[in-house]
């Protein structure tokens, strides 16, 4: 069974400035004659990475909201002299546009189990979705969409 993993985006806040970020630096990975893939570097490396690498994805949030996901393709363990271990989750090139769910800071990345994944957003319902993301999310909250 795949699990996932939940991540803060910092300094992003749309979807679209991950896009631009993760393709220019796949852009300079490809200058240096680096495999050309979105990697997200982190300090510790999961233990249950057979889990993760079965199918799950890492959730990304944004202003206080998981706005995306991404699929996790493999979990890269790195060596450094400097650093220590440390590793790399390698992800796949799209962004799936997830339901908004509230989430409070942290550090670090956690691990989400699927049952509490947020659903993907169908392309029908982005069109649709006329109201603010976070009142539409409060609102769902509420039980009023």
């Amino acid at each position: 069974m795949a699990l996932h993993i939940l991540k803060m985006c910092v300094g992003v806040d749309e979807v679209e400035q991950l896009v631009d970020w993760q393709a220019r630096r796949r852009e300079d990975y490809a200058a240096r004659g680096e495999e050309p893939v979105n990697r997200h570097y982190t300090r510790h490396v999961p233990r249950r990475a057979a889990e993760i690498e079965d199918g799950g994805s890492l959730y990304w949030i944004m202003k206080g909201f998981v706005r995306a996901r991404q699929r996790i393709v493999r979990v890269d363990v790195l060596r450094d002299l400097v650093d220590g271990k440390r590793c790399a989750f390698v992800l796949g090139p799209d962004l799936v546009r997830t339901e908004l769910q509230a989430r409070r800071p942290h550090q670090g990345w956690r691990y989400l189990e699927p049952k509490d994944a947020p659903a993907d957003l169908t392309v029908s319902r982005r069109r649709d979705d006329a109201l603010p993301p976070e009142m539409a999310a409060e609102l769902r909250q509420l039980g009023l969409l």
